[in-house]
């Protein structure tokens, strides 16, 4: 079914326009630009591998003057691998959309995802740059979460609404992510706007804090990309005074980042390359948050425990032995594992209902494991799905 336009709220300020340029698919598109009318304050998550892309480091040198103007965005390329050039054709990008937009080429953000070391074809870019433009007038939010889908069998997109005393702001965000993912935070793009006005520093407080609870607690496969990349652009047409972090309303817009964020990633999951299940992993009673997350990870991971849920087969051996390797501090007469409320290991000793949980994870397409350490007071919840036959054939003709 056909995304419905314009369908999806978007914050006051903002445009947003896709065309094809025949970077990788035909008869799509894939170069997608966001733009606010005027400048926004702006900050970032960025991916952890050593091996970063071009429009990763572009970006990241950019930020630093903490606001922008515009993101231009392509699926289908990640310009990373590509040495200078690479550098050097994100460059030529930035200069002539900033020329066409009469903005500063450091207003300008860029991101890529798509196949790596193949060097970005500019010229053919650089081409549609005057229609994209010209698309920001009837563009829609839409088009920029379908143009940025690689593997993604559906468009991610999602909204909130923020009130600040008597003023109601909209936070809308889209994102992108079905393979490569691992945190820190994955093959993963997501561009958050919002038309609250928001101090620098307090947005990157909030983006770090949102950026940590969501999209860096999932993982689809445990491969960590290349292009990895959040942003967050506040422009604060909506009027008001500027939030600070010492606001009384900062906790709330922190509370309301979140669950936008948490929403957008809980989808990525779902759309895992192949995945039948979402799967979400509830650790508590760690004794520290470093321990809960090593645990949770170590599970989500494993591939033992997703062929397990895509058979159907609450195997709680996995699951144990997943935690025994985590480095997680534990003691395995504490633990305790549920599958969908159904406790199959109590105090380390099975229960013997592992077939009646099972026959909950054949009828389910959501599947909760909750493990209880009882070792502490921490806790943690990360989103994977389970590792088909479909990810195998997908992964090994994504080039052809």
């Amino acid at each position: 079914m056909p995304l419905q336009r314009n369908k999806t709220p978007v914050p006051a300020g903002f445009k947003f326009s896709a065309v094809s340029a025949d970077i990788k698919y035909k008869n799509r598109n894939d170069l997608a630009l966001i733009y606010t009318e005027r400048p926004a304050t702006v900050s970032g998550a960025f991916t952890t591998n050593l091996v970063k892309a071009a429009p990763v480091v572009v970006t990241k040198r950019h930020l630093r003057t903490a606001t922008a103007r515009a993101i231009l965005i392509n699926s289908g390329n990640a310009n990373a691998c590509t040495g200078q050039r690479g550098i050097n054709d994100a460059l030529y990008l930035i200069k002539n959309l900033s020329k066409e937009l009469g903005i500063a080429n450091q207003d300008v953000l860029v991101s890529s995802t798509g196949v790596i070391g193949t060097p970005l074809p500019v010229e053919r870019m650089k081409a549609k740059i005057p229609e994209l433009i010209n698309g920001l007038d009837t563009g829609s939010i839409e088009d920029v979460a379908e143009a940025i889908m690689t593997t993604d069998t559906f468009p991610k997109l999602t909204h909130t609404h923020f009130r600040k005393g008597k003023k109601l702001y909209t936070i809308t965000g889209v994102a992108k992510g079905a393979g490569m993912i691992a945190p820190n935070m994955a093959t993963m793009l997501s561009f958050v706007v919002t038309d609250l006005p928001v101090a620098g520093r307090a947005l990157k407080l909030a983006v770090k804090e949102a950026v940590a609870e969501t999209f860096n607690c999932i993982t689809v496969d445990g491969d960590m990309s290349t292009n990895d990349m959040v942003i967050v652009m506040a422009n604060g047409a909506a009027g008001g005074t500027v939030l600070d972090e010492q606001s009384r309303y900062f906790k709330n817009f922190k509370r309301s980042l979140t669950e936008l964020m948490d929403t957008l990633a809980r989808m990525i999951a779902s759309d895992g390359e192949g995945a039948t299940k979402l799967i979400i992993i509830r650790i508590k009673g760690a004794k520290s948050k470093s321990d809960a997350r090593k645990a949770a990870l170590t599970i989500a991971n494993s591939p033992l425990v997703k062929t397990a849920i895509y058979g159907h087969d609450a195997n709680w051996g996995r699951i144990m032995a997943a935690l025994g390797r985590s480095g997680t501090r534990i003691k395995e007469g504490l633990i305790s594992i549920r599958i969908n409320n159904i406790e199959i290991v109590k105090n380390g000793i099975a229960t013997g209902r592992d077939p009646e949980a099972g026959q909950s994870i054949k009828n389910s397409t959501e599947v909760f494991i909750d493990i209880n350490l009882s070792s502490g007071p921490h806790h943690i919840r990360v989103y994977t799905c389970d590792l088909t036959e479909e990810y195998i054939r997908i992964n090994a003709e994504y080039r052809t």
